[in-house]
């Protein structure tokens, strides 16, 4: 996220600020960011994952305390925080359930953070706060029912209707990763076998390249690239690919009806070569269903920390996420 300055951060000091965190199993992205979405100020620093789940707590925290510091000295006012997490988020408690990725197990984020800053914060679900970011400020903009699927180390969504993200009974909602498009097929982390996730994530098709070809330092980028260039083998395999992610979407469409579907992770990288065939795919299993507009996320690794902000204007606001 690159530092942006605008006529807005000549104002008289005591403007308003909110804190964001988006904290990733190896990075966190954070920012001071205005009620208005414009970025007054970014940085990023390691999550320190490999140290505990204390030692990501106390970084979150310092890092925190930080940017209301940085807030404070710039004239401005940090009046909430937000912080985006991954795995298992119980956002109506705040409390971060579960991540194999930092080792989160029970950790009441949200209380953490206020009690350290004494403003009011909000603690979400990485994907659902990014998927929130796309459908106010990104590619979703103005669309009433957006559904973002992010495509990277595993397979996640958010379904976000009038820009608010749904969590579901169990803060589980959108893991549509863990569809299962080919019954009995690889396995899956989850325990189950032929999950979306298991073919078509980033981790999987790179993998799954290196199986057959035996160049293991290949990775889901590559093998787009290579399919382009006509290579049999990564064709065969980027297809696999695309099918599966294509019949995840089709699950997915028959669930949430979406108008528009925003891309976003790593493998939407790929750009048209994912779209196009994907496209193509998906109007080919439609019957009754209405065929949505399938985009790349415009905001990029930017979404999360924005949602992140959005989330806690949101809890300011006394409005539901």
């Amino acid at each position: 996220m690159n530092e942006r300055r605008s006529a807005e951060d000549l104002k008289t000091p005591g403007d308003p600020v909110v804190i964001a965190l988006d904290v990733g199993g190896t990075g966190m992205k954070c920012a001071l960011v205005r009620p208005t979405g414009v970025v007054h100020h970014a940085e990023r620093h390691p999550t320190l994952a490999a140290r505990g789940p204390e030692a990501v707590t106390a970084n979150i925290l310092d890092i925190a305390a930080g940017l209301a510091d940085r807030a404070r000295a710039d004239g401005l006012d940090p009046v909430a925080a937000g912080v985006a997490v991954p795995g298992v988020v119980d956002e109506a408690t705040g409390t971060a359930v579960w991540s194999s990725n930092v080792g989160f197990r029970d950790v009441p984020l949200r209380d953490l953070v206020t009690a350290r800053l004494g403003v009011p914060a909000a603690l979400g679900h990485d994907v659902r706060v990014g998927g929130m970011a796309e459908a106010r400020l990104g590619a979703g903009r103005g669309e009433p029912h957006v559904l973002f699927i992010a495509i990277g180390t595993g397979i996640a969504a958010a379904h976000v209707v009038d820009g608010r993200a749904f969590a579901g009974a169990h803060g589980a909602a959108g893991e549509v990763g863990h569809v299962i498009v080919r019954p009995g097929g690889l396995p899956c982390n989850c325990g189950a076998r032929g999950c979306l996730e298991s073919v078509a994530s980033a981790s999987a098709i790179g993998r799954r390249y290196a199986e057959l070809s035996g160049i293991t330092d290949a990775a889901a980028f590559d093998v787009a690239a290579r399919s382009a260039a006509g290579e049999p083998l990564a064709t065969a395999v980027w297809r696999d690919a695309v099918e599966a992610l294509a019949d995840g979407l089709l699950t997915a469409q028959a669930l949430y009806d979406a108008g528009i579907v925003v891309l976003g992770g790593g493998l939407a990288e790929a750009g048209e070569a994912l779209l196009a065939p994907l496209l193509t795919a998906l109007d080919q299993r439609l019957t009754f269903h209405r065929m949505p507009r399938v985009v790349r996320a415009a905001l990029g690794d930017t979404a999360g920390c924005l949602g992140a902000a959005l989330l806690a204007l949101d809890s300011a606001a006394g409005r539901p996420a």
